[in-house]
């Protein structure tokens, strides 16, 4: 898909020009693209500022953005993170950190009593 990715990119930067792109496979998303589970991530488990995080939130956004222009089903439904046990509120509260640093959206902690409703 990053083969894919970029040249669409390259393709919108220059559309003057005549590019093509090769797969050697012979079917797109032959590898983990065409085996990952369909998340778009938002950001909570990277280091804020860092590259890794940028580009998570950037593509995230390209991406829903390209889903509703050329109308790719998608939804945004968001994600529950719970802890099970008390040793686990730290790396909790970590991760909540770096989706504000990361400027996820929605982001919110719930009670024990909202995910229940949520299940």
């Amino acid at each position: 898909i990053i083969g894919a990715a970029t040249f669409f990119k390259v393709q919108k930067a220059y559309p003057d020009k005549r590019i093509i792109l090769v797969e050697k496979e012979k079917s797109f998303a032959n590898h983990q693209t065409g085996h990952n589970s369909g998340v778009i991530h938002s950001g909570l488990y990277y280091t804020p500022g860092s590259l890794k995080a940028k580009n998570c939130v950037l593509g995230r956004h390209e991406l829903v953005a390209f889903s509703k222009e050329y109308n790719v089903a998608h939804d945004v439904c968001g994600k529950v993170v719970v802890a099970t046990k008390e040793s686990e509120l730290p790396f909790m509260e970590k991760i909540y950190n770096n989706g504000i640093e990361n400027h996820t959206e929605g982001l919110e902690k719930i009670t024990a009593e909202q995910i229940r409703e949520i299940e």
